[in-house]
């Protein structure tokens, strides 16, 4: 048996090479709020993430963020760029992805008051604005399920919390009232509040580790059937 036959062996160059192989590209929605700030959290994990603001930039992904910001400029960015029902598909067709606060709201089914309809991916109602203004942004020490360590500081801005949660939606945070701010349903993870606000990439370690088992952008993209042509991949934005 060959080494090829026998795979390559632990710590080898070609086992670093398949790792990086595998690894499943991680972009973060650019279109308004703090796309930043999810990117660099994600460097401090060794992680470059990708700026998704256009079609072809979104077919390059596997994985996606969509960050805290305005919930209807980010909807109506989406929609003018031709995003939004690409993302809606690829999020139908099982791509991973996390949003905070105002991208949580999107992944919603249910969303009271906003002007138009959600993504609809995740079977729960974001009640937008549940804490008041932004004068009244506060910060509450939460415990993560999946997150180790010290209780996270949890960042809270004009902050949604999750209602009415499906069958196959898990809570992973709640404050102390009971009141539900942090969410997981399959490849599809929601926080109410600003993970990348903070220094601690413990939430983003958890996505990645969510995306690093989810199917390749290629299956995606045949099961949703979005495989673009690369000219019309290269025309897109």
């Amino acid at each position: 048996m060959t080494d090829s036959d026998r795979g390559a062996l632990p710590g080898s160059p070609e086992a670093g090479a398949a790792a990086e192989a595998r690894a499943p590209r991680i972009g973060v929605l650019a279109l308004q709020g703090d796309f930043r700030e999810h990117r660099a959290l994600l460097r401090a994990l060794g992680v470059e993430a990708a700026l998704v603001r256009t079609l072809a930039e979104l077919h390059a992904v596997d994985a996606l963020i969509l960050p805290g910001g305005e919930s209807t400029t980010i909807a109506r960015l989406a929609r003018s760029s031709g995003l939004w029902e690409p993302l809606r598909a690829r999020l139908a067709g099982g791509m991973p992805a996390w949003g905070t606060c105002a991208g949580a709201i999107l992944l919603a089914r249910e969303v009271p008051g906003l002007d138009r309809e959600p993504l609809g991916a995740m079977a729960m109602r974001a009640r937008r604005n549940a804490f008041g203004r932004q004068i009244d942004s506060f910060e509450e020490p939460l415990a993560v399920a999946g997150v180790d360590g010290p209780l996270h500081r949890a960042v809270f801005i004009r902050a949604p919390v999750f209602e009415a949660l499906g069958a196959g939606v898990e809570v992973l945070a709640r404050l102390p009232d009971g009141r539900v701010v942090a969410a997981r349903e399959g490849a599809l993870l929601a926080t109410a509040f600003h993970p990348e606000l903070t220094e601690d990439p413990r939430l983003h370690a958890l996505f990645l580790d969510l995306a690093r088992v989810a199917p390749t952008s290629a299956a995606l993209a045949r099961t949703s059937g979005l495989a673009a042509a690369p000219e019309a991949a290269g025309a897109a934005g």
